[in-house]
């Protein structure tokens, strides 16, 4: 071999006697190298976001109407129910490290990327989605670097929703494209 590679090395027995400790942490570990607090608050920004577009698309999934209306309200409800998929692994892996989900009305249009917005129309509904996944897509991509090697479940959960994200606005580029 032309590279010389540190072996690799794995203090089993400290392993073990680290995991008999502190079993109230669950799966924060004494490797675990991100800034909890900081994840924890990032999850649950995140879970408002997310929350916040399910009623947005709820909302424009009702509302929806015209000519193109059925096509358009049937993205808009898929898209709600993704977006309720990626705020329940968002509070499943809040609970994981310790944390409680931030579920409570009053804190969601505070604490979300996204804004609510109703839209007056097929076209402005789209819009308003668009700007929302755009939004979703620049925070995920933060958080994602911020976390880096820090927190690799969290990151990969959150690169995950980011791929679909992009599929969103995507999709709401072709909507907005097609009724022009």
């Amino acid at each position: 071999m032309s590279k010389s590679h540190a072996a690799f090395e794995f203090d089993l027995k400290r392993v073990r006697e680290e995991a008999r400790r502190h079993l109230d942490q669950g799966s924060v570990t004494p490797s675990y190298n991100a800034d909890r607090e900081t994840v924890l608050k990032l999850l649950n920004d995140s879970l408002a976001t997310e929350l916040v577009c399910v009623l947005r698309y709820k909302r424009h999934y009702f509302m929806a109407k015209g000519i193109e209306s059925e096509a358009v309200a049937a993205e808009f409800l898929a898209h709600a129910n993704e977006e309720q998929q990626h705020a329940d692994m968002l509070a499943a892996r809040i609970v994981q490290l310790g944390g409680e989900p931030d579920f409570a009305p009053e804190h969601l249009s505070e604490r979300s990327h996204s804004e609510y917005k109703e839209g007056k129309d097929l076209q402005d509904m789209i819009r308003e989605n668009l700007i929302a996944e755009r939004i979703a897509i620049e925070s995920y991509r933060a958080i994602i670097q911020y976390l880096g090697d820090t927190d690799t479940t969290t990151r990969r959960i959150f690169e995950e929703i980011l791929a679909v994200e992009e599929e969103h606005a995507d999709d709401m580029t072709d909507l907005l494209d097609s009724g022009r």
